[in-house]
């Protein structure tokens, strides 16, 4: 079945909205569930706690690939396809990892399996959905966006639940077959795509904009992966050390997890309210505004380290900060082919994945060096100003171009 036109903006387009949001959090349980058993998976497989935390960087490189792999499914054969792909793999690998007998079969696992079905409910769901809006794409985006947060905020407890109840191997034995109960029914609702006409008139509208900006697709693409990188290397500093951070001042990682939940519970929050500013004032403008209140947020990290303190200004970086990486897909939207929208959109969803991890681990490596976590905020804001200065040129140069007087741009 395909799109009338009308569906744009439609009560069918906020159906859509809503069974996204539900599949994203369904699939992203893979980015959650191995930091919970990461302490079980420790003691079962008689490791140092590096080698149990390796599951997870496979997770995370699985996840960052899996969503160019996932997007370019969902642009060739469209989001049916991929989310069915995504939930097959979600159970092979949380099977696989059940049943595993050493550290290194649970972390392939991981990585070429559950961190790549997981990716399956990022992207492709973030691009597709950038079709079915006009009027509130970026807020349509944001919430998509939002599942990986909601599935940070749901499967953690549940899965500490059965893990001390069942223990690890029936729980992952239970989310593998949980989530692909769920993901492929959902699917399969969601067998529309865009008419071909819709698509060439959003085709036509980009290379308006394009135009404008005067900038080739690769070009706008390579300067947005290396904008994507720079702003979660930024962002990764606080995510991944706070709770440590916490510890070394003598707060406790029981605080520590605390301030990081009601950093990423108001992360939440704040990719909403993004998406719902941007549809007014444009994601670039967006995308500017978030870039420089987390490069601020960042420098007071720098100046007040009391508990009261940290707990304010982590919560004005949760606000600042959730609502930068859903910027990216929207300007992607308004500038680039929207045929080949799922493989782009991923390329820098990649990137960000990427910088948060090599973030932490080069804060870590800072901090292993200094003895402080002064010098990895300092590293976190620089590379925030990296990432500042790109957008700020590229978001302001058609502006700067385009005469008095001249056309707005047109929604593509």
């Amino acid at each position: 079945m395909t799109a009338a036109k009308h569906d744009v903006d439609s009560p069918y387009a906020w159906l859509r909205l809503g069974l996204s949001l539900i599949v994203g959090a369904t699939a992203c349980v893979g980015n959650w569930s191995v930091v919970v058993v990461l302490p079980a998976i420790q003691t079962e497989f008689e490791t140092i706690r590096g080698g149990a935390s390796l599951p997870f960087t496979f997770t995370m490189l699985g996840f960052a690939a899996g969503g160019v792999v996932m997007g370019r499914i969902a642009d060739r054969a469209g989001l049916v396809a991929c989310i069915e792909a995504g939930a097959l793999l979600l159970l092979a690998g949380y099977l696989a990892c059940s049943f595993s007998t050493s550290l290194w079969q649970f972390t392939l696992a991981h990585g070429l399996l559950i961190g790549v079905g997981s990716a399956a409910g990022f992207a492709p769901l973030i691009s597709d959905l950038s079709h079915w809006f006009r009027r509130r794409r970026a807020l349509a985006v944001a919430v998509a966006a939002s599942g990986s947060y909601l599935a940070g905020t749901i499967w953690p407890p549940i899965t500490q639940h059965f893990v001390e109840t069942q223990g690890w191997r029936a729980t992952y034995l239970g989310i593998g077959i949980v989530a692909f109960l769920i993901m492929v029914p959902l699917g399969l609702t969601m067998r529309r795509r865009p008419t071909a006409g819709a698509l060439a008139e959003a085709e036509a509208a980009t290379a308006v904009e394009r135009s404008r900006l005067g900038l080739s697709p690769n070009v706008l693409q390579g300067v947005l992966v290396v904008a994507g990188f720079a702003c979660c290397m930024a962002m990764s500093m606080p995510q991944v050390h706070l709770v440590a951070y916490c510890g070394d001042l003598g707060y406790g990682v029981a605080i520590g997890a605390e301030i990081l939940s009601l950093m990423l519970g108001l992360g939440v929050v704040s990719r909403l309210a993004s998406g719902f500013v941007a549809d007014r004032i444009g994601a670039g403008p967006m995308l500017i505004l978030g870039s420089a209140m987390q490069a601020a947020a960042l420098l007071l990290y720098l100046f007040f380290d009391s508990l009261s303190s940290l707990f304010v200004i982590s919560g004005l970086f949760g606000l600042f900060q959730g609502g930068i990486v859903p910027m990216y897909a929207v300007i992607i939207r308004q500038f680039l082919p929207p045929r080949e929208a799922g493989t782009r959109i991923g390329l820098v969803l990649m990137a960000t994945v990427l910088g948060m991890a090599c973030g932490g681990l080069a804060s870590g490596f800072i901090y292993d060096l200094s003895g402080s976590y002064r010098l990895a905020f300092l590293h976190g804001f620089l590379w925030n100003c990296v990432n500042l200065a790109l957008v700020c040129w590229l978001i302001l140069r058609p502006r700067m171009k385009r005469p008095a007087g001249g056309p707005a741009p047109a929604a593509a």
